[in-house]
């Protein structure tokens, strides 16, 4: 099993669809269950034994800046983007990774709940050196709260992924956070270029989580996960 001590959290987005939310605060800093997602993320990240965390920011950088600047765990690297890069080359700007040690990035919007493994040790247990370039977490597309679309992805018996074809109705949803190989960013292509040409080489897995899953977008999506976390003796919550 790996220990993936580097991580990227994708931070920079101008949050437009959560507006009026975000006309004064950026979005990673909207706050669920009393705790930001950006807070959530990092926690979820400094559990698994992430040693330093590189956090991309653009819109309203300051205030991430400001709001992290007491974080001990992991240690923060923020890295502005003046221009916004996308996922993909927000990653490549950023470099989280040391020599080809594989690493976690997670959008801020995501937040989960862990099953019974937390989902980024499952993660790193399933990481198979010799056959994946990049291992993405899945959710269950009826389960995805904040989601409302077809899903995006299908997973063979072995769990490599399969795409969703035009009209289909596919199983899974991204949920906003992989485990990669820094070899997948060379070059300057988009994220899905770079999943496309890793799923023709049968390197692009994926995991199914197995607890709760989130996706904080929208106001609605910010309502629902309140709603939901507070059905919940989710003692995580707390700092």
């Amino acid at each position: 099993m790996i220990k993936p001590t580097r991580a990227m959290v994708l931070a920079a987005g101008l949050g437009k669809r959560m507006r009026p939310l975000t006309d004064t605060v950026p979005k990673p800093l909207l706050e669920v269950g009393g705790r930001t997602l950006l807070d959530h993320a990092l926690d979820r990240l400094q559990d698994a034994g992430v040693e330093e965390a590189a956090i991309n920011a653009h819109y309203k950088a300051e205030l991430i800046e400001a709001h992290l600047k007491g974080r001990k765990s992991p240690r923060i690297r923020i890295v502005r983007e003046d221009e916004l890069l996308g996922v993909a080359g927000g990653i490549r700007n950023a470099q989280p990774w040391r020599d080809e040690e594989p690493f976690f990035t997670v959008n801020a919007d995501s937040l989960w709940l862990d099953g019974p493994t937390p989902a980024l040790e499952r993660m790193a247990g399933r990481w198979n050196p010799k056959e994946m370039q990049a291992l993405l977490l899945l959710m269950a597309t009826p389960k995805a709260v904040g989601m409302d679309g077809r899903g995006d992805f299908h997973l063979d018996p072995l769990g490599r992924i399969e795409p969703r074809e035009a009209g289909q109705i596919a199983p899974y949803y991204y949920a906003g956070v992989q485990l990669v190989s820094p070899a997948l960013f060379g070059g300057d292509r988009p994220m899905a270029a770079i999943w496309n040409e890793a799923l023709e080489r049968g390197a692009l897995w994926g995991l199914v989580h197995d607890g709760a899953w989130f996706h904080v977008g929208t106001p609605r999506g910010l309502e629902d996960a309140q709603a939901a976390l507070a059905e919940e003796n989710v003692r995580w919550l707390q700092p």
